[in-house]
């Protein structure tokens, strides 16, 4: 059954290529599957190294055009593809939660997210300012001017199918970029029909194109990316073992990485903290998307004098939970994403609770009535995990909150860094003085101070250590996908 949208054509089964919509070369597709029933509901094609020369193709014919507009003529564009797409929220929305399996108030508020960087990118297209250097000798002018980097590789995750292109291709095509992009292959569909309403925008010939592909055939579209000279940028929310491939192929062309990988968020309370809103801020921030971002926490770290009392406010929310699929208005934790991440998640628990952590609530997998498919698991809370247990070493992905307890205010900041990955962090703290000494010494990209929610267009996202480099949103996401070029001129 397809998904409930009004407008047919916003559900794209092909690639769209030079301003095309076409099946893949060889014929082949796969099928996209709805993560709550387990059941295939749509076609894509399943793309080759034939279509990712295509794609570069026409991205790279249509980059001298597109680079020679004003930034305020690309700005308009932009303006309108934000338009679409906040006209098509609702549809959208829907198209999220059936592919991907998250809440459809989850869905809608993506779609917003999601228009708020094509909005923010539109805006920040007309300041992508230069600099003129004071002259160190008579004579001369020193001038600097930011140029597009030009054809841009994006390749996005499952987890937030609209937001993650948005906030890929939006900056791309304000600073005079032309892009070849490739969704996750769990769900490809709403990038297709945010790609739709571009086209319906009126991007121009050949600046955007899209080729989609199976878990199968991704490294085959990819590779020809990473060899071809002519792609000067590669931008990807992912794994770190694939941004590590990427960094070691991209090297023979020299390309422009944005890498936004792996996190392992640790959220710490302490004694002075204000426990309900640091309860608040864990379900923000933990249970969004079911557990499934890569800024939720993974390691929840409880100093003594509160560990207690925190525990069981925290278990009252949690326990209150309602997981169910999307198509049920009330479900807060939809289904997860596919067999593979359950087992994940139950692999998780079983480790630490082999290794004395226990379970005070949930802790099962959900297939006890006939609604429930496969891909459920109960919002769990553990308590007594361990630095060496797999759910303190590598991100759950899924409904679990492994607790700690602590005692030490310089110990816990050393247990926090001490991860390959640095991407978000998270503590409670009404004390001042701790606040600016905890927040300078946590070694990542993103900091959140008795706040859970941390996203925003004008913010940069991104990470240090094995979490990548590179930063999306703001004016430094901006700066990613223009080079710096200098100016001298003499004989004045």
């Amino acid at each position: 059954m397809p998904p409930d949208i009004h407008r047919p054509a916003l559900l794209r089964e092909h690639n769209f290529i030079a301003q095309q919509w076409r099946v893949a070369a060889s014929g082949r597709v796969y099928t996209v599957s709805d993560p709550a029933t387990g059941l295939d509901f749509a076609e894509v094609p399943d793309s080759g190294a034939d279509d990712a020369r295509a794609a570069v193709d026409a991205a790279h014919a249509a980059f001298p055009g597109w680079r020679a507009r004003t930034a305020r003529e690309r700005a308009q564009f932009l303006k309108r593809w934000h338009a679409l797409i906040i006209a098509h929220q609702e549809e959208l929305g829907r198209l999220i939660s059936r592919e991907q399996g998250k809440p459809q108030h989850e869905g809608r508020g993506e779609v917003l997210y999601a228009a708020s960087y094509v909005e923010w990118f539109a805006e920040e297209a007309t300041r992508t300012y230069g600099d003129l250097i004071p002259e160190p000798v008579r004579g001369k002018k020193l001038m600097v001017v930011k140029e597009p980097v030009g054809v841009v590789a994006a390749i996005t995750p499952w987890n937030f199918p609209a937001a993650m292109i948005a906030r890929k291709i939006a900056p791309a095509l304000a600073a005079g970029c032309t892009v070849v992009a490739k969704p996750a292959e769990d769900t490809p569909l709403t990038s297709l029909a945010l790609v739709r309403l571009a086209e319906e925008a009126g991007i121009p010939h050949g600046v955007l194109n899209i080729v989609t592909a199976s878990r199968a055939n991704a490294p085959a579209v990819v590779d020809v990316w990473l060899a071809d000279p002519r792609v000067r940028k590669i931008t990807f929310t992912g794994s770190t073992a694939v941004g590590k491939h990427l960094a070691r192929e991209s090297a023979g062309t020299l390309k422009k990485l944005s890498l936004e990988l792996g996190g392992n968020a640790p959220f710490i309370v302490f004694d002075d903290a204000d426990l309900d809103a640091a309860v608040e801020g864990l379900m923000a921030s933990k249970f969004r998307n079911g557990g499934q971002t890569c800024v939720c926490p993974n390691r929840v770290y409880v100093q003594d004098g509160v560990h207690d009392a925190f525990v069981g406010k925290l278990v009252a929310r949690v326990a209150a939970l309602r997981v169910g699929p999307a198509s049920e208005p009330d479900s807060q934790i939809g289904p997860m994403i596919n067999a593979r991440a359950i087992e994940k998640i139950e692999r998780h628990v079983a480790d630490a609770v082999a290794n004395g952590a226990r379970v005070v609530t949930g802790g099962t997998r959900l297939r006890d009535s006939q609604r429930d498919g496969p891909h459920y698991y109960a919002p769990t809370v553990l308590v007594g995990a361990q630095a060496a247990m797999e759910c303190s070493c590598e991100e759950t992905f899924g409904p679990v909150v492994p607790v700690t307890r602590f005692h030490d205010e310089a110990d816990v900041v050393r247990e926090a860094n001490a991860t390959p990955f640095g991407l978000a962090s998270y503590f409670y703290s009404r004390d001042i003085a701790r606040v600016w000494r905890v927040a300078d010494q946590l070694e990542c990209g993103i900091v959140g101070i008795n706040e859970g929610a941390l996203a925003a267009e004008s913010a940069p996202f991104g990470g240090v250590k094995e979490s990548g480099y590179g930063r999306e949103g703001s004016r430094y996401g901006l700066d990613d996908y223009m080079h710096t070029k200098y100016l001298c001129q003499g004989q004045l």
